[in-house]
């Protein structure tokens, strides 16, 4: 046997492993240690900590530019600014991207932008989970080839090539994509974070921008930092961010719970996870969680937390329209949609925002066939010139046929106020209905509705305020759900400590009818 090492190819293995070693690198020491220093850690630690030990698949770790001697031996490699790669997340195969922010600021180089395409596309391609953990800002204004590719290389995308955002909303048709921004974000990256079923941002370390405060000071003479103009304060409040994290630790065990409730795809369940909570479980809180003066207040996600699974809801959206609660949970271990009011924020009416919560909610649990349970205490739309000129109307006109065209099991508990067209938005098509004794339902809430009807009698009364009241006590009797439970106006009233044992019965009900539903679902317009 000829012992010539003319006939192996280890110089090319050799270097092909150390092309490798320096892409673990990033963008070098000094660039690492600077992004340590500013409490952020790097693209492959936060991959680390998001996925399972070990389970990281990397692909394209060769791509980038190489650098040479004379001779031909290696003497430098800089990796594309964008890590990718399948890996497992609870035991489940996802695909993991980023950008690097220690090569270029993580602005795309040819490379990375490359690779950042492809990451959606491998999502759609084997139907799994994507998650996607930016840093980064978008184009340059130099390109992504920087200074040296000036004149010298192609400019922008073939006419040939697909939208860049067909890919993106394919995935969201089709998978789940939990999003994070972990430093800032800007341009490119942020449009795709939010192109998200779950986006959540790191309080200390992230910022999101559509342009950095250099380009608004020179665009529009306004100077602000980073934080003022796009700060975790900013975005939990608008809707850019579904929940904040303190930490970047945090934010990636969000990502791991929340896709903990979703299927791999819509082809398929979501998994069914043993809580040990026992489905018979009756809380005698909830017989007195309603106060029976109707204009007081309470704690809506100690209801929730006594009626789900022990430990089970994960929220989304608290910020953001506060009047409106949605979020995650388990019901006998299958995953469901929880949506309800919270009544210490305009008492729980639909504001512009918290309409837009709702549809855009209700929609995410639609795309992936999950059962939704509402707790209904929906006071109605919110009104006044604020509420008019936000288009309240339209964005709950579009919650409403969000709900009524649901095609999962819906089930609706009415826990109390259940008022005008903003009351449709709680139910879904052939809901399993039930109600507390302190349900009340109606066109208008009590008080609005005696000031309409009433109004040439108050007016004329000797103590106006007076009879106002004496009224609204009057009609307030009248509110019982008792009549309404003799007209089958709903499946069963019911002791509010029956409210869990009831739901998951319903849940083992509506479970086998779930593998009807598998595929991707296709929206109408909305108004």
């Amino acid at each position: 046997m000829s012992s010539d090492n003319s006939e192996n190819w280890d110089r090319e293995i050799a270097e092909i492993h150390q092309r490798r070693a320096m892409a673990k690198e990033h963008g070098g020491v000094e660039a690492v240690a600077k992004h340590h220093a500013k409490g952020r850690m790097t693209l492959r630690e936060r991959i680390d900590g998001l996925i399972d030990a070990d389970s990281f698949k990397e692909t394209g770790m060769g791509a980038g530019g190489a650098e040479k001697d004379e001779q031909g031996n290696l003497t430098g490699f800089t990796p594309g600014n964008f890590i990718l790669g399948f890996a497992q997340i609870n035991e489940r195969p996802c695909i993991v991207g980023g950008e690097d922010f220690t090569i270029g600021g993580g602005s795309p180089t040819v490379a990375g932008l490359r690779k950042s395409v492809y990451t959606e596309e491998l999502a759609c391609r084997y139907k799994v989970p994507l998650v996607r953990l930016h840093e980064g800002g978008g184009g340059s204004v130099l390109g992504a080839a920087g200074k040296k590719g000036r004149g010298a290389a192609t400019v922008g995308d073939s006419v040939a090539s697909p939208p860049r955002f067909k890919s993106v909303a394919e995935a969201m048709a089709m998978v789940p994509v939990a999003s994070a921004a972990l430093g800032p974000v800007a341009g490119l990256p942020a449009a795709r974070l939010v192109a998200s079923h779950f986006v959540t941002m790191a309080r200390d370390t992230a910022q999101i921008l559509i342009a950095g405060p250099a380009v608004v000071e020179r665009a529009l003479g306004v100077s602000v930092s980073k934080e003022e103009l796009g700060g975790a304060d900013v975005h939990a409040a608008n809707g850019v961010v579904d929940a904040v994290a303190e930490n970047e630790a945090e934010a990636l065990a969000q990502i791991r719970t929340f896709l903990s409730y979703m299927p791999q795809n819509v082809w398929e369940l979501a998994p069914i996870v043993d809580t040990g909570d026992p489905a018979d479980r009756a809380e005698d809180s909830l017989a007195s969680v309603i106060p029976r003066n109707r204009r007081k207040a309470f704690n809506i996600r100690k209801l929730i937390d006594a009626v789900v699974d022990r430990g089970s809801f994960f929220e989304m959206g608290r910020k953001y329209g506060p009047g409106q609660v949605t979020g995650l949970a388990r019901m006998n271990g299958q995953s469901v949609g929880i949506l309800t009011n919270d009544g210490r924020y305009y008492a729980g009416a639909m504001t512009s925002e918290g309409a837009q919560k709702v549809r855009r909610f209700i929609e995410i649990c639609d795309t992936f066939h999950l059962p939704m349970i509402s707790l209904v205490d929906e006071p109605g739309f919110m009104i006044g010139p604020e509420a008019e000129s936000g288009g309240a109307i339209r964005y709950g006109t579009a919650a409403v046929n969000a709900a009524a065209t649901y095609s999962a099991p819906w089930a609706s508990v009415i826990i109390r106020k259940n008022y005008g067209v903003a009351a449709a938005a709680h139910y879904g098509p052939d809901a399993y209905i039930l109600a507390w004794p302190s349900a009340e339902m109606g066109a208008l809430p009590l008080e609005g509705g005696v000031a309409v009807a009433f109004g040439r009698e108050i007016a004329a009364a000797d103590d106006p305020e007076a009879r106002r009241k004496e009224l609204e006590d009057e009609l307030a009797a009248r509110l019982s759900p008792f009549p309404r439970s003799e007209s089958y106006n709903f499946h069963e009233l019911i002791d509010p400590r029956e409210t869990r044992p009831l739901l998951c019965d319903w849940i083992k009900l509506v479970q086998p009818l779930l593998p009807e539903l598998l595929g991707p679902r296709h929206f109408g317009i909305r108004p």
